[in-house]
């Protein structure tokens, strides 16, 4: 097997037993991958395993180079090849989810964006939660999951900063992929994904009138992320 960082694999096991947890998946809907670029691995959830059984012995480690499994005994989940090729596209990703929960996943099949109505998803996202065109018949039908993961990098424009600004995208008629700089914030993400979709959608439904002006969300993204960010207490281990 090959050998990973210390603590990745339990970082991995960790972020998702927690999808079940905060209520982002039915039966194994769902999967995080963590990876270690120094060892050119990442670690990912085998296939079809319920969460109330996944051990950190069931994890499956792949090679991000040609995506062959180099540790584990099971199938890596089937969402493997497009996790390798975010990984492959933006250097700033630690990690990936993917989900099906249920308003992210209804934008997605709306292929309708997530729009920015508030400071909600300003805080986290700087612009819409993209959304992808159709995979095209030619993208089904030989290397799909990989495409899959293509549609996200050329919607995004192969721009390693835009992933970092808005680090999550839905696929058309699929659902969200959220990353991050490790398993756990990816994770996070996707967490916030689903709370700014279904806040999104009941917004919609009272008012369908544009956002809040761009210099309100332009503080909200700013105070948590750049240069001049002052959002929190770096090294707490409580949050508020």
């Amino acid at each position: 097997m090959t050998k990973v960082r210390d603590g990745l694999r339990q970082e991995v096991l960790d972020a998702n037993l927690t999808i079940p947890e905060v209520g982002l998946a039915t039966l194994t809907w769902g999967n995080v991958s963590g990876v270690d670029r120094e060892a050119g691995v990442f670690v990912i959830k085998p296939s079809g395993v319920p969460y109330a059984d996944l051990t950190v012995d069931h994890l499956v480690t792949v090679r991000l180079d040609d995506g062959a499994v180099v540790g584990g005994d099971l199938r890596p989940s089937t969402d493997t090849e497009t996790h390798r090729c975010l990984y492959l596209a933006f250097p700033s990703i630690g990690g990936v989810t993917h989900t099906h929960s249920t308003h992210a996943v209804a934008f997605a099949q709306a292929h309708r964006d997530i729009p920015v109505l508030g400071t909600t998803h300003a805080d986290t996202f700087n612009g819409p939660v993209p959304c992808t065109p159709d995979l095209t018949p030619e993208q089904c039908a030989k290397d799909y999951e990989y495409n899959t993961g293509q549609v996200i990098v050329d919607l995004l424009e192969r721009d390693d900063r835009r992933a970092v600004e808005v680090p999550g995208a839905l696929v058309a008629g699929h659902g969200p992929f959220t990353w991050g700089a490790n398993a756990r914030a990816s994770l996070e993400h996707a967490i916030i994904c689903e709370a700014v979709a279904e806040i999104a959608l009941r917004t919609l439904a009272l008012n369908p009138a544009g956002p809040p002006p761009q210099h309100l969300l332009d503080r909200h993204y700013t105070r948590k992320h750049g240069p001049d960010a002052y959002y929190g207490n770096p090294g707490a281990t409580t949050a508020g």
